[in-house]
């Protein structure tokens, strides 16, 4: 057995041992006996098309929204199958701060339901990389913990080796578009043994500006993809598009 698969098999074995002492939990407020409730799934803001073509964001009027018009992403386009609000916001938190697999395996459903509406295709899917700092401090990669679980349910190749973090990066937060960019600018580096000529997604928690899936992607269009997309399941909304 391959340290990777020897290290989902612990994984796994340690959920369900956690599931025995706790039962589950909705994703999004908690409620005991569910994973996600129908109050939570209710109150969840899905992106549905129209979107703009390119940043993904509701759009009812064609093409690209103005932003992408003015200063498009450099990517094939990103896709998010919530508004990050809510429940979602909920959710997403208690996976960043208390990650369980269990908790990602309930909001990959709701991203294989954002997969089916936006028709997706890929030949990998790649999570975002986490800082190996951050990796240390939390032992997890929430990104990693959402990409695992979407490609069991769309059965489409999990390659986290594919893409990884060169350098550290500071955090986004109250950084505007351009700062954003130039700060992941060369952040990542990818593998071509496993992206020449493929069609990868990229996959993260919660897309703001774009900027970084947008650095991830440069990293892969070098190492020869032949296409990457960004796919989240959250989206935020700037208040200047």
């Amino acid at each position: 057995m391959s340290p990777f698969r020897f290290s989902r098999w612990i994984s796994r074995l340690r959920e369900e041992a956690l599931d025995l002492l706790f039962p589950p939990r909705c994703a999004g407020c908690g409620r005991p006996g569910w994973s996600w409730c129908p109050t939570c799934d209710t109150a969840a803001s899905p992106v549905i098309p129209p979107v703009c073509s390119l940043c993904g964001i509701p759009w009812s009027k064609g093409g690209r929204c103005l932003r992408c018009k003015e200063d498009p992403l450099h990517l094939d386009g990103i896709r998010s199958c919530y508004l990050y609000s809510g429940p979602i916001r909920r959710a997403l938190h208690r996976l960043k701060f208390h990650g369980r697999y269990r908790l990602a395996q309930a909001l990959a459903v709701k991203m294989m339901e954002g997969w089916a509406r936006f028709a997706l295709e890929a030949d990998l899917l790649v999570p975002v990389p986490a800082s190996s700092a951050r990796q240390r401090q939390r032992g997890y990669n929430q990104a990693a913990m959402l990409a695992r679980a979407l490609a069991e349910g769309v059965e489409i190749p999990f390659c986290p080796q594919a893409l990884h973090r060169v350098r550290s990066t500071p955090s986004q937060v109250g950084l505007d578009q351009n700062a954003r960019r130039e700060n992941v600018r060369g952040a990542f580096a990818a593998d071509p043994r496993w992206v020449r000529g493929k069609r990868v997604v990229v996959v993260d928690d919660v897309c703001t500006s774009g900027a970084t899936l947008e650095a991830c992607a440069a990293a892969l269009y070098q190492a020869g993809a032949r296409s990457v997309w960004g796919f989240t399941l959250a989206r935020t909304i700037l208040k200047t598009i």
